[in-house]
């Protein structure tokens, strides 16, 4: 111990006069501690971090497998598949069923929209998690007439009641009804899963008809497996009884299979491979910055390589300088993760200001004792790592030839070879780790160019959005619920710098939305194996506010009523789909959750990128009037004809005089919408552009300190060729071809692992290949040139010298 003390002292004394490469050094290790320590805080905040609840891994989401094979996405849950899963199941302790929605408080100064979750079973028993204050649902409660309590969350109990503890029992006005709460839930502080975040739970009632609802799969189901059962176990009965129901109702189950998929492994799917690059991002980092101090550290010791001669020659051992060099790193180590925390810190607060909708939203990312553990680590990796690389040059040999160079009297080792192709072999790793960084940073820059210049089908400039939501208490009829809208509608078509209104149910370009399957009639098929196709509910006017072409035949208009006969839109795509080289007009279609309804087709619209900008392939569209569907939530769009900001007030108003109770919610411009469903591209591409960058930084300064090191040891060497003739030409040549030696090895080993991982991870880029000789081409010329230029200076420094000063060194 008190050799080790003895070596960190004299590390300390020697980095102290040594001030210009200790700060040096210790920057660079504390750029990528830091890096890789704010980017683990999100990994471990998002992927590593267990669900807060008690054995978190027991919890499963169940989702229903449609036909087609494994490559299909699995999706919600019907009602009634729901309640047969929850009577004949035997594997999990309890079972649930939820939906989102939004409830409308009445009764204070302005209408309250608050986000609410209707949830049936055992809902608050699969989370195993009690309430603060009162009860959960009873089970009476379930049944229509009965549900109107209501479960508080923590945050709205404290915001809006002031933490009263009297809550209980107190009644709320939620969409024209009045409601008792029962219930006051703890925070749940899952961030990714809307039910944990929600304000109101509510109980989910359903009518007998509802209740049997087979092929209207609409439902989120979560359950919690017994002690004694695993996840394949419970796999291998829900497949059972999937296939016992495909065959009880093959109309509606044939095909249809069931997954059960752990609950975090759910939640995280979405940001999942985006974390990870970041994260093998960071770690390459953290390993030039690694090479690039093990580079300065073997520089410096080799140019103490007198001293290190005279120490072996008075009986040093070689282990014994080793532990000098690795002591040395270490405390170059320790001073970089200090201040590699403390830069940490920034980099969190930088990421949560540019997370956007890239991550979930309240999410809980902090500087915490396993982010301290993984930061000791990377630095005992770092100090090792530093340390190692110039010792083995002792290791390997070159200690005798210090003593024999000391017993010559030279004080040097012009000789070396070793050290050479160390340091060689630490700016090959470098330049290559930077050659993929840069890549990848490319990959992702032109991927995010790719999504900007994609044709959406429709004109999102100048489009104001908003969603209404009708209380069905006081809307319950299909024609109030469209008659209001038909009103709003008018009167926002009337205000000054309105061009044009509409509604549709779901926004296009934002990856979300309902699909059904679609039959032709006439033509025989279980509806079960049906092609499912895109649905979307607007009313007349959504192609000219939207600025979606209309191919052949006609418009929806305000005669397609709900007594009139059916009618719809199709896309181009359905139409080749469905009927390849045929007129689509006046055949009739299908769908799923309609199927005694036969409606005709009467227009063909232009492919519009409904399921978002990343969707290549054009998604088949079906398109009905919302007057023949009448549904109570909905998003208004406006066109304007100034910025559609400076219309927010005037459209509220417009909707208040209809309806003063009804709050307007998620306003916006289309463009910001689309916008925060490209912020998860941008998020990447910023990091990733940072730490090539920075990459590119620590290769060019290993370049230039190998460099101006070797040049410094050749002084005589090139004193002796310049005495003999040689030109500056000559000598700049010399120094650059060495330089640039190991840089192009470097350049071919980095592409080749560029491509190698541009395959594995092409899922993440969209209309670019890993392949691409021109960007591939670039990004080697960019790097080939920071190593001509980090080359050049100590290569016209050495041609300038003096030959007679040469030969005097």
């Amino acid at each position: 111990m008190e050799t080790v003390g003895q070596d960190l002292r004299y590390s300390l004394r020697t980095l102290r006069k040594s001030p210009g490469f200790a700060a040096a050094a210790i920057g660079i290790l504390a750029l990528g501690i830091g890096a890789n320590t704010a980017i683990f805080s999100v990994v471990d905040a998002v992927l590593l971090r267990p669900l807060p609840f008690p054995e978190p891994g027991r919890l499963m989401r169940l989702q229903e497998a449609p036909p087609g094979g494994p490559g299909m996405q699995s999706g919600p849950v019907s009602p009634a598949n729901y309640l047969d899963w929850r009577a004949q199941s035997h594997v999990f302790a309890a079972l649930a069923a939820y939906r989102g929605t939004s409830l409308t408080r009445t009764g204070g100064e302005e209408p309250e929209a608050l986000q609410a979750a209707t949830v049936r079973g055992d809902f608050f028993s699969v989370l195993a998690v009690r309430p603060l204050l009162g009860r959960v649902f009873a089970p009476g409660e379930e049944e229509p007439g009965q549900d109107d309590v209501v479960i508080l969350s923590e945050a709205l109990w404290r915001s809006r009641f002031g933490a009263d503890p009297k809550v209980l029992g107190r009644e709320l006005v939620l969409d024209g009804r009045r409601h008792t709460v029962v219930g006051v839930m703890p925070a749940l502080r899952v961030a990714a899963w809307y039910p944990a975040t929600v304000q109101v739970w509510k109980p989910l009632a359903w009518t007998a008809q509802e209740r049997a609802a087979r092929g209207e799969r609409i439902l989120n189901v979560v359950a919690r497996l017994k002690p004694d059962v695993d996840r394949r176990s419970a796999q291998a009965e829900m497949d059972t009884l999937a296939g016992r129901l495909a065959r009880e109702y093959p109309a509606t189950d044939k095909g249809w299979g069931a997954a059960v998929k752990p609950l975090h492994e759910y939640l995280v799917a979405a940001v999942r491979p985006a974390l990870l690059l970041l994260l093998g991002a960071v770690a390459f980092v953290l390993l030039i910055a690694c090479a690039n101090v093990a580079n300065l550290v073997l520089v410096r010791s080799l140019g103490r390589s007198k001293e290190m001669a005279i120490r072996g020659t008075l009986g040093a051992s070689r282990g014994r300088l080793v532990q000098q060099l690795v002591a040395e790193a270490l405390l170059l180590a320790s001073a970089g993760a200090v201040l590699g925390l403390y830069l940490a810190h920034f980099g969190v607060a930088l990421l949560r200001g540019f997370l956007g909708n890239g991550l979930p939203q309240g999410l809980d990312v902090h500087v915490d004792l396993r982010i301290l553990a993984f930061t000791l680590g990377i630095s005992l990796f770092a100090g090792l790592a530093a340390g190692l690389v110039p010792a083995r040059s002792f290791l390997g040999g070159d200690f005798h030839d210090l003593q024999r160079a000391l017993q010559r009297g030279l004080g040097r080792t012009d000789g070396v070879v070793s050290g050479r192709r160390t340091r060689g072999a630490l700016i090959v790793a470098e330049v290559a780790l930077s050659l993929v960084l840069l890549v990848g940073a490319a990959l992702t820059l032109e991927s995010l160019g790719s999504l900007r210049r994609v044709d959406p089908g429709c004109d999102p400039h100048g489009v104001l959005t908003l969603v209404l939501g009708l209380p069905q208490q006081k809307y319950p009829e299909p024609r109030q619920q469209s008659a209001f809208f038909d009103r709003v509608l008018t009167r926002l078509r009337a205000l000054p710098g309105v061009q044009a209104a509409a509604t549709v149910d779901w926004l296009p370009l934002t990856e979300r939305g309902l699909t059904e399957p679609v039959a032709i009639a006439g033509r025989p098929g279980v509806l079960a194996e049906q092609p499912e196709a895109a649905v979307r509910l607007i009313s007349p006017g959504y192609l000219r506010t939207l600025r979606i072409a209309l191919r052949r035949g006609r418009d929806f208009t305000a005669a397609d009523a709900l007594d009139r006969p059916a009618v719809v839109l199709i896309s181009e795509s359905m139409a080749r789909r469905f009927w390849p080289g045929k007129d689509p007009l006046g055949q009739r279609l299908i769908l799923g959750l309609a199927p005694h309804v036969s409606q005709e087709v009467v227009g063909v619209v232009a492919d519009v990128k409904v399921d978002g900008l990343r969707v290549a392939a054009p998604v088949p569209t079906v398109y009905q009037p919302l007057a023949q569907r009448p549904w109570l939530a909905t998003t208004i769009v406006v066109r304007a004809r100034t910025r559609p900001e400076s219309l927010v007030s005037a459209v509220t108003r417009a909707i208040h005089a209809e309806d003063r109770d009804l709050p307007v919610l998620d306003v916006a411009t289309l463009d910001s919408v689309v916008a925060g469903y490209l912020s998860q591209e941008r998020f990447n591409m910023l990091l990733l552009a940072t730490f090539a960058g920075l990459a590119l930084l620590l290769a060019a300064v290993g370049i230039y300190s190998v460099l101006s090191y070797t040049v410094g040891r050749r002084t005589q060497e090139i004193g002796v060729r310049m005495a003999l003739g040689a030109q500056i030409k000559d000598v700049l040549g010399l120094v650059v071809v060495e330089g640039l030696r190991p840089t192009l090895w470097g350049i071919v080993l980095g592409l080749g692992a560029s491509l190698a991982l541009g395959r594995i991870l092409a899922g993440l880029f969209y209309g670019v290949s890993a392949a691409d000789p021109v960007l591939c081409g670039a990004v080697a010329l960019l790097l080939a040139t920071v190593a001509l230029l980090a080359s050049a200076g100590p290569a016209w420094r050495a041609a300038r010298v003096p030959p007679s000063e040469a030969l005097r060194e």
